[in-house]
């Protein structure tokens, strides 16, 4: 049977993916050309309202420097972090200033070593970069050391009563297609009716982090979910449309989802993950915890370590090896081995 000329060669197999329901069509369809599929909380920081004219040529020059919005907004966030501390123009400020809110966070707000230095290299392209202050050495009074900390897990059971706890399935479906394809939450959310090959049980990941594509296996039912999630609004390209504020009718719902232009926001999951965490008094885990899940299970299940780096996206092996300190599976082969170290010894 020929395919419709209106139909992508890539296209998934959605019933009729190229064609909306009559039913839910709005009356001025959204061009595929205006859909963008950046999650809204990483747009360039170039269109975001800027309160004085430095942040803007911060945000312009961000754009010159890195490929990836995500990585423009945490830098950009950095710097608006200081100009509300201040609430004043953060081009204005003095090494002095800089200093003292560099200690405030640091002992006051008590940020992790991760989130320091991204605030000292943002503000350093601020003010060195961009500003001229080459003069300045509080960058390089600033040493942060990382805790030997590991992520957080759930088990099994926590995972399943966590996914049950959720009761909008516009809101299970994506979390558990994060847990079962071991997905970043940006990479879930961007998916598009292209990336989908059910019939080949495959799930393309493009431009992840690190600007790298990979495939990863679908299990046939999470794909019969994500088409039933998606016959529901029939958008023409997001898997996962932002679902928008309004009327919560089933049929005014679907309209907003056909007629959006951007994926649903990476905030909506994680303040429900953050929810039902606390509604089942589960530990403090967030949604990324569900991707270290994932990790974690498949290696209590006997998959290589070489396996789960290709499905995670991992560049490096050493990123991956985190897992082998969470599986109770490791364990249980390390008591096994003290057991019979213990037996062959004299009594």
């Amino acid at each position: 049977m020929k395919r419709p000329k209106s139909q992508s060669p890539h296209s998934p197999q959605f019933p009729d993916a190229q064609a909306p329901d009559p039913k839910k069509t709005p009356s001025a369809p959204v061009s595929v050309s205006t859909v963008r599929t950046t999650p809204r909380d990483f747009i360039n920081p170039i269109d975001y309202q800027h309160p004085y004219d430095s942040m803007a040529r911060f945000a312009r020059a961000l754009s010159l420097r890195y490929d990836a919005n995500r990585t423009r907004h945490a830098y950009y966030r950095q710097l608006r972090l200081v100009h509300e501390h201040f609430d004043r123009d953060p081009a204005l400020l003095t090494e002095d200033q800089l200093r003292d809110y560099f200690l405030f966070v640091k002992l006051r707000k008590q940020w992790k070593p991760k989130s320091l230095r991204q605030a000292v290299a943002a503000t350093r392209q601020f003010y060195v970069d961009l500003l001229g202050h080459s003069g300045w050495k509080v960058f390089g009074q600033i040493r942060t050391k990382d805790h030997d900390t590991l992520p957080a897990v759930l088990t099994r059971r926590q995972v399943h009563d966590l996914l049950a706890g959720i009761r909008l399935r516009r809101y299970r479906t994506p979390i558990k297609l994060i847990y079962v394809c071991g997905l970043r939450l940006s990479e879930c959310l961007a998916l598009t009716i292209h990336d989908i090959r059910g019939s080949e049980n495959r799930l393309l990941i493009r431009n992840g982090k690190g600007h790298q594509d990979r495939v990863l296996p679908l299990p046939t039912g999470l794909y019969r979910e994500l088409r039933r999630y998606w016959t529901f609004h029939r958008h023409r390209l997001l898997i996962f449309p932002n679902v928008g504020r309004g009327d919560a009718a089933p049929e005014a719902l679907a309209r907003r989802m056909h007629e959006a232009t951007a994926p649903m926001p990476c905030s909506s999951l994680q303040r429900l993950i953050v929810v039902a965490r606390r509604e089942l008094n589960l530990p403090e885990a967030s949604i990324h915890s569900l991707r270290h899940s994932f990790a974690t299970h498949l290696l209590e299940s006997g998959a290589h370590l070489h396996t789960i780096q290709r499905l995670l996206g991992h560049k490096q092996i050493t990123s991956t090896m985190v897992y082998l300190h969470l599986t109770h599976q490791t364990s249980r082969d390390a008591l096994g081995l003290m057991e019979e170290l213990f037996r062959t010894l004299p009594r």
